[in-house]
């Protein structure tokens, strides 16, 4: 099937400690970014939304495909990275913890998912979606570290955090369906391919 893959992950959340961070909803600047890329229209010709179930990726999803005409399918799977055994950690912290999952994919940094697993994961879960013989484009909506893993994949690099989107999330790279050819790597939502 001929057509585009885009995999996007959620723009910037609302921060919230107490809360869990799968509960971490868009901030209002996040909600800004999804209304400013619904209105460029850049993402027609999308057929198919498929979303982790996290809130923060499901409300941006959800944006978009209200203005497409879509369903939004949830697909649990899609999570980002299991981080439950550390839950929040402060800035400067996650960065460094971040560091050393894509540093060391086969290892379990401070009880976090592999990231060889996480890849394992979501590269599954695209597969499972791409492997249906429906027209049209396809628009992931994820998360930064995962969508990360599935780039390295498909771009047939190694793991490596250099490939990471750059910080604030809301970013995008594209492929081809077919072939599942990297077409370009993080862009902003903002900047139409």
């Amino acid at each position: 099937m001929s057509g585009l893959v885009r995999y996007l992950t959620h723009p910037e959340v609302q921060v919230d400690p107490t809360v869990p961070v799968p509960l971490w909803g868009l901030s209002a600047v996040g909600r800004a970014r999804v209304s400013a890329t619904v209105a460029s229209g850049w993402l027609r010709g999308t057929s198919q939304i498929i979303a982790s179930a996290e809130k923060k990726a499901l409300e941006t999803a959800e944006a978009i495909a209200a203005a497409l005409g879509v369903e939004v399918e949830v697909r649990e799977a899609m999570h980002e990275n299991d981080r439950s055994a550390t839950g929040f950690l402060p800035p400067r912290e996650f960065e460094a913890v971040a560091d050393r999952f894509f540093a060391y994919p086969d290892q379990s940094i401070r009880g976090w998912e592999r990231a060889r697993d996480a890849q394992m994961r979501i590269v599954r879960e695209a597969e499972a979606v791409l492997s249906r013989s429906q027209s049209g484009n396809v628009l992931f909506v994820g998360h930064g570290a995962v969508g990360t893993l599935l780039y390295c994949h498909h771009a047939n690099v190694e793991i490596d955090r250099v490939h990471d989107q750059p910080p604030g999330g809301g970013h995008y790279f594209t492929m081809n369906k077919s072939r599942r050819q990297m077409l370009h790597s993080w862009r902003r939502m903002e900047d139409e391919a």
